[in-house]
């Protein structure tokens, strides 16, 4: 290959990975810190409550899901006087609880067999999480937020290694004897 050839590919990725690496820190930034949040949501209590443990792993024991509902609601109602509509039912029969997670980010674990509300808490990692896929402003926003990042990342990786990868390909062109 020829030696001004590299140095001008060199050169033209240098700038490549220059200019996308502008274009895509910020989005990076937030990807990144909010991504290593959300790999810690298991083991902090305060991102994600702890799944409690109910009285009974026999679902042919637990209350229907409407006075799951019902005991959920009453006890959001204890500390968040608000009804923002539930977004998913998630049954734990493992673990004996089925957790309401409501809209605003709170959920209430309730006793599958007793009813009795075991935990009313926030779910921040629910919120970092919209933010780190970008839908907490819109789908469509969340669609162009990851494919922004994703294939500056990809350019990111290919510039990056050339320009690690080219320089040394350039030292090796240059310590061949000339023809």
């Amino acid at each position: 290959m020829n030696l001004n050839n590299l140095i001008s590919r060199l050169r033209q990725f240098r700038s490549l990975h220059h200019w996308v690496g502008i274009a895509v820190v910020l989005f990076m930034f937030i990807s990144s810190v909010t991504g290593l949040l959300l790999g810690w949501k298991k083991n902090v209590d305060l991102l994600q409550p702890p799944t409690r443990k109910g009285a009974s792993t026999d679902v042919a024991e637990w209350i229907t899901y409407e006075r799951v509902v019902l005991s959920a609601n009453r006890a959001l109602d204890s500390v968040r006087h608000e009804h923002p509509g539930i977004e998913r039912i998630d049954a734990r029969p493992d673990k004996g609880i089925v957790k309401v997670v409501y809209l605003n980010y709170w959920e209430v674990q309730v006793d599958g067999k007793t009813g009795k509300a075991l935990s009313v808490a926030p779910r921040h990692a629910d919120w970092i999480e919209h933010i780190h896929d970008g839908s907490i402003l819109s789908e469509g926003f969340k669609l162009f937020y990851t494919n922004y990042i994703g294939w500056g990342l990809l350019i990111m990786s290919v510039t990056g290694f050339w320009l690690w990868y080219g320089p040394r390909k350039i030292r090796q062109v240059k310590q061949l004897p000339e023809n």
